[in-house]
């Protein structure tokens, strides 16, 4: 939960309890529109790296900037400390109480995440370690890791609505939303990456 919590410092920024937010219908549509944020943005992020040279993965603009492959790896490695974090939420008691204390939507959170004109330093445990043999390997390895969270999300029977923890910025949200800001993280370093590609000394 240590990791948990850091991660979620740096990410951004009447009796009766709604079991789900305000415009959503049913818990169908809102499986539906987390599988659909976690499937849209492993997609565009693999098309972005489709056909790349270990010599384009590895490119580098500044030393203090990451590479393609390390932009990955961070995605990688700070999605495990979320679904990590969000299986420890759903094994602690529900508290759907605290929804009413939620102010945060589920848009607000998708774009204050993916917003990259505020930098935010990663924790420790996000850095690139440079811990895969090869450049297919840590593509491989995300993509299993979130091929196994959508397949967690769409046959899961968890009341993701219900667990509420306290985000340090954003306030109380759901552990449906700890897991649409998983996804928002990856499309904001899916831009980053895009970023490194449009460098002017990226190589052809």
């Amino acid at each position: 939960m240590k990791k948990l919590w850091l991660l979620l410092t740096v990410a951004t920024f009447s009796s009766f309890i709604a079991p789900y937010p305000t415009g959503i219908k049913s818990v169908k549509e809102d499986k539906t529109l987390l599988i659909t944020q976690l499937q849209q943005t492993r997609d565009n992020l693999l098309k972005d790296i489709q056909g790349l040279t270990d010599a384009q993965l590895e490119y580098k603009p500044a030393p203090d900037r990451w590479s393609v492959i390390e932009c990955l790896e961070h995605i990688t490695l700070i999605e495990k400390a979320i679904w990590e974090g969000e299986q420890h939420l759903m094994q602690a008691p529900a508290n759907p109480e605290k929804r009413k204390e939620i102010k945060a939507t589920d848009e607000q959170i998708i774009k204050n995440v993916e917003d990259r004109s505020h930098k935010v330093k990663a924790p420790d445990f996000g850095i690139p370690k440079h811990s895969y043999s090869s450049n297919a390997e840590a593509i491989k390895n995300f993509t299993e890791q979130r091929n196994k969270l959508i397949e967690y999300v769409t046959n899961t029977n968890d009341d993701l609505r219900n667990h509420v923890m306290d985000h340090p910025v954003l306030g109380p949200i759901d552990a449906y939303q700890l897991l649409l800001l998983d996804a928002a993280h990856t499309n904001r370093h899916t831009q980053q990456l895009d970023e490194v590609k449009a460098d002017p000394g990226f190589p052809k």
